[in-house]
């Protein structure tokens, strides 16, 4: 086995779902696990000064082999899995050169892998694939990333002929819920510019992304017996209803794509007395974003007075489109594209529909495009990797690596 398959298929197994309710750093045990057992690989592979710091942050460094002084540049991938299904058991199965048909991934569920509902497939007949067993995700975002990372800095150690400056690694916790930059120390990390590893085909190169908000809602209700309601009760899960039918109702994930942004009903929780609902925004424009943000805040006031109840509103910005950082520093991004070119990788320029911790570590001083790791349908039953795609990424880190040196 391939030794980029051998740490993926294991860092897989690892329990690392992440959670926002728990207010922990990092939020489960699972990931500080999980740092521990990459500490041990990252001094077992050659790396120096390797840690674990207190909120969970993995940190290693691969020192220059350059008689002169070259660039420090940085890899980054993330430790946890969505919370958007259990990353729980989870059981990878290597599919050997697939033939382009349909992947029972579950004889007693029934869950089918099919190229007639993802069609990309058909790009992969003759690789082998990393699937799921139905129950769960697969986690190769971002656990495909850190494997990469890990094999590619292997090979630079093993290898000392390949020139190249210092490179520094970090692996960061709670990426899926918004806070894998929270307690990055940049100091320490010491990169002049990075790059993130996370998710989508080979070849995607990603310099911007949403702008990004959370809107929680607590809708206050008045609860009488039933039978004698009338005139008096206010069910606060009808009011909420009615707010979330006021939006605009094509503006949603699932009728989207794009440059275009929506509002996300992400959770409803209630009762006649009260009920909680959260939405995400997402705009890659700024001006748009914040006419989203108009609307909640305008609606939030109409209709309180509207019902004569109180309605809470927690509205918090969580990353903004890192477009604006990098822009002005778009070298970062032409190295990694020649990169592609010479190891005959097609670069696609695609905005990310989502966030990465490369959006606010941007913000933070540390310019961070992201770039792809390879893996297809995220947060899902139906996530894959192809290990052809593995192979390809280990190598555009290596090649990189090399390039920095010119700067």
């Amino acid at each position: 086995m391939l030794p980029v398959v051998e740490r993926f298929i294991k860092y897989a197994k690892i329990h690392t779902q992440s959670d926002r309710e728990t207010g922990l750093n990092p939020s489960t045990p699972g990931q500080l696990e999980f740092a521990y057992l990459l500490c041990d690989e990252m001094r077992e592979i050659g790396m120096e000064n390797v840690s674990v710091d207190e909120n969970g942050y993995v940190m290693g460094f691969v020192p220059s082999n350059m008689e002169r002084e070259s660039v420090s540049i940085g890899f980054i991938a993330h430790m946890d899995t969505s919370p958007d299904m259990s990353g729980k058991h989870v059981k990878p199965q290597i599919i050997e050169k697939y033939t382009g048909v349909d992947i029972l991934l579950s004889k007693e569920k029934g869950y089918t892998l099919s190229p007639d509902d993802f069609p990309e497939l058909m790009n992969y007949v003759g690789s082998d694939l990393i699937v799921t067993d139905g129950n769960t995700l697969l986690g190769a975002d971002d656990k495909a990333g850190i494997a990469e990372i890990l094999t590619a800095m292997e090979y630079l150690i093993q290898h000392p002929e390949v020139k190249h400056g210092t490179i520094a690694v970090c692996f960061t916790p709670d990426e899926e819920i918004g806070e894998g930059p929270d307690h990055f120390d940049l100091k320490k990390f010491g990169a002049k510019f990075a790059y993130t590893l996370d998710g989508g085909e080979v070849g995607e190169l990603e310099y911007e992304n949403f702008n990004a908000a959370m809107v929680r809602l607590v809708f206050k209700g008045r609860n009488f017996h039933p039978g004698y309601a009338k005139n008096k009760m206010v069910n606060s899960m009808k009011v909420a209803y009615e707010f979330i039918s006021s939006l605009p109702k094509r503006e949603v994930p699932e009728l989207t794509s794009g440059y275009e942004g929506f509002f996300h009903l992400y959770s409803i929780k209630g009762t006649v007395e009260e009920t909680t609902v959260e939405i995400l925004i997402r705009d890659f424009d700024r001006e748009n974003f914040e006419w989203r943000k108009g609307v909640i805040e305008n609606g939030v006031r109409d209709f309180s007075r509207k019902y004569e109840l109180p309605i809470l509103l927690e509205l918090k910005d969580q990353y903004a489109n890192m477009r604006e950082k990098l822009e002005p520093l778009h070298y970062i991004v032409d190295i990694a594209k020649q990169a592609m070119n010479e190891l005959e990788i097609k670069p696609l320029i695609v905005p990310i529909r989502g966030g990465t911790n490369g959006s606010r570590l941007s913000f933070m001083g540390l310019p961070t495009p992201n770039l792809s790791n390879g893996a297809h349908n995220s947060h899902g039953r139906y996530e894959y990797i192809p290990v052809s795609s593995m192979i390809k990424v280990v190598n555009l880190l290596v090649r990189i690596s090399e390039l920095c040196t010119k700067i």
